[in-house]
């Protein structure tokens, strides 16, 4: 994505490139994680470091910039699952299949267990296993606290386990 930069903002926009630069890929390949789309991920990204960037002059005097680009963009995530299912459009899809090997298979498998969890579930695995955030931070992301998280990531274990039990049998 390339920002459009407002000339007359200078050292503000410096800092927000900065911040952009750093913190873009991570952000992407998070939500890739969550939506399963290249093209969705790239489009949740974008919009959250675009309101991001709207909001440069509070965002980065927070204690988490990043933090807040990450609950942005799980919020536009939020809202257009909302919107999917108003208008009953299947939301997940499975994986594509990929050539056959062992370590390809697993991620497959993995993948689509990842996928078949409820939102909030993955959200906790992707927080605090892709981005090894503690509970207390991922559920600052999430506004919940921190043993809600270890609720969650406790549940989705269980259930990644069985579903991955049920994919090898």
């Amino acid at each position: 994505m390339e920002v459009a930069l407002d000339p007359s903002k200078g050292a503000r926009d410096d800092t927000f490139v900065s911040f952009f630069e750093a913190e873009y890929d991570g952000l992407y390949r998070t939500l890739l994680l969550m939506v399963g789309s290249r093209s969705e991920a790239d489009e949740l990204a974008q919009e959250a470091m675009a309101r991001v960037y709207e909001r440069w002059d509070r965002v980065r005097d927070m204690g988490s910039p990043a933090g807040y680009a990450y609950t942005v963009a799980f919020n536009l995530n939020r809202r257009r699952l909302r919107h999917l299912l108003r208008w009953r459009r299947q939301i997940l899809c499975e994986p594509e299949s990929t050539p056959s090997t062992e370590v390809i298979d697993a991620r497959r498998d993995v993948r689509a267990a990842l996928l078949r969890l409820p939102i909030p579930l993955r959200e906790a695995v992707v927080l605090t296993g892709w981005l090894e955030l503690s509970v207390e931070e991922a559920g600052q992301v999430l506004g919940i606290e921190g043993v809600s998280v270890r609720g969650r990531l406790h549940r989705a274990r269980q259930l990644l386990r069985d579903l991955l039990e049920e994919s090898d049998g």
